[in-house]
């Protein structure tokens, strides 16, 4: 997986490409662990990610905790599969997906 990161201001854009599973998402919480406290938003691009598993789906949701005090947490260019998963464990009613 590929991790792209860019602040603006003080939103975190994180592009991800490739897929989100046990192997990759321990990179994606060391990252998140390193730029959350620098952000007071948190934009993710999923454009390119082709897949996500439940080790993604927790690093998601500690990212999501960790942004309810501040400006939120929002992720972006959802494909069809990894809105299924989405859908199909309820994360699409806790996270804000556009």
């Amino acid at each position: 997986m590929t991790i792209t990161k860019t602040m603006n201001d003080k939103t975190l854009n994180i592009a991800l490409e490739g897929r989100l599973d046990t192997m990759t998402a321990p990179d994606l919480e060391a990252e998140l662990s390193k730029s959350l406290a620098d952000c007071d938003s948190l934009v993710f691009d999923f454009s390119k990610l082709d897949y996500i598993s439940s080790a993604g789906l927790r690093v998601l949701l500690s990212a999501h905790k960790a942004m309810v005090s501040k400006g939120g947490m929002k992720i972006t260019n959802v494909n069809e599969m990894v809105r299924e998963v989405f859908d199909v464990t309820g994360f699409s009613d806790i996270l804000n997906i556009e």
